[in-house]
């Protein structure tokens, strides 16, 4: 079960708080609902930022944290998440893009071995849209784009994950929680492992992934389907994408016949998942799995 879902958090913490990018997602998360304590900003602490207290480190704070949001810088991130992690922290996510993959790789074992639950590197965050307890955003999905509901989303593109959000939300399906996994090729946890953990979440009634080219993370995914008890919809982008050539910031390229959207697609259909071309197909089928 996921951390966040079965006990939202009540006290989060936001490293490197005091950038402008920074500054701005922590008025968002406030203003969403999200009980952010204080910012983790060294050689700061004492201070305010917009009446959120300041402090040097973890230690200082007078109560455990659940949730941590990073936007330290790559060079920083493998300390951050190897802060939290030694905390206990539940939650955590490292928004930094251009982590090295050693790196990453390290803080992904860290925040595993610690039962915690990474986001990223280079993520949004995730966003559990408001109902009963009020909203919670940690990093950047746009609550505007989410509506409380059945379905819980998963997104390798950051792009992907906030304009499918939004498309499934114009159409009147709601979610339970639309996270951004990560883009980069290391992440916290993969698809497969986010599957299991929705699976005795009750609140989830299907499961909505949104791929992309590169990487093989798809085919452990599709083997985990077949012990899923809930409705699976997958899409891929990039269909059309020529082999070899990157596509985007994010470096998605295909190297091989099996990083591509057709193979990842005919994978995941055998594993028992309803596979959509387009993100626009995905919600259509998802209209006809949650009619009454």
């Amino acid at each position: 079960m996921l951390p966040f879902l079965s006990s939202r958090p009540r006290r989060v913490v936001v490293f490197n708080p005091t950038g402008r990018y920074a500054a701005r997602q922590v008025a968002e998360m406030q203003a969403a609902g999200t009980p952010v304590v204080a910012g983790i900003a060294l050689g700061r602490g004492g201070e305010t930022l917009d009446g959120l207290p300041l402090l040097d480190s973890l230690a200082d704070l007078d109560a455990p944290a659940d949730a941590a949001v990073l936007y330290t810088p790559p060079e920083g991130t493998l300390g951050a998440v190897r802060q939290c992690a030694a905390a206990g922290i539940a939650t955590i996510v490292a928004a930094a893009e251009y982590v090295p993959v050693h790196d990453a790789l390290r803080a992904a074992r860290a925040a595993r071995e610690a039962g915690s639950w990474l986001l990223g590197p280079n993520t949004l965050g995730l966003c559990v849209p408001g109902e009963g307890e009020g909203g919670l955003l940690l990093g950047s999905v746009s609550p505007a784009f989410c509506a409380p509901g059945r379905v819980a989303m998963l997104g390798r593109s950051g792009t992907l994950t906030l304009a499918t959000s939004r498309l499934m939300t114009r159409a009147g399906i709601g979610q339970r929680a639309v996270i951004h996994m990560g883009g980069d090729t290391v992440i916290g946890r993969n698809p497969h492992e986010w599957l299991a953990a929705l699976a005795d979440d009750p609140g989830t009634a299907a499961v909505l992934y949104c791929g992309e080219i590169g990487g093989d993370k798809e085919y452990a995914l599709a083997e985990a389907i077949a012990a899923f008890s809930k409705p699976v919809v997958a899409t891929i982008v990039g269909r059309h994408a020529p082999a070899d050539r990157q596509m985007g910031h994010a470096g998605a390229l295909i190297g091989a016949e099996r990083e591509s959207a057709a193979s990842k697609l005919a994978a995941l259909r055998e594993g028992g998942a309803r596979v959509a071309p387009t993100p626009y197909a995905a919600i259509d089928i998802l209209k006809e799995i949650l009619v009454p």
